[in-house]
């Protein structure tokens, strides 16, 4: 089981050196995207192995809450391009 966590962590590095080195806006909000989603799944995968539903509440509502926030974001964006 460690090993499924040490490359979910690995693949986090991945979306971040893509944003590092991206300069579109659009580019780096689905890098973050990703970055967010794989995090709660580090965190669900982390309160299954030490038994901890809250641990594991607090990692769903990240996975659901976060992309949408992304996704709040994205249209103000949209919208400020357009004027």
């Amino acid at each position: 089981m460690n090993l499924i966590l040490i490359a979910t962590i690995a693949a986090l590095v991945i979306p971040m050196y893509e944003a590092a080195q991206d300069n579109d806006i659009w580019q780096k909000m689905l890098a973050f995207s990703s970055i967010a989603t794989k995090a709660s799944i580090v965190i669900l995968i982390v309160s299954v192995l030490r038994d901890d539903w809250m641990i594991g509440v607090v990692g769903v509502i990240i996975l659901s809450v976060g992309n949408a926030a992304l996704m709040l974001l994205a249209q103000i964006l949209k919208r400020l391009n357009e004027l």
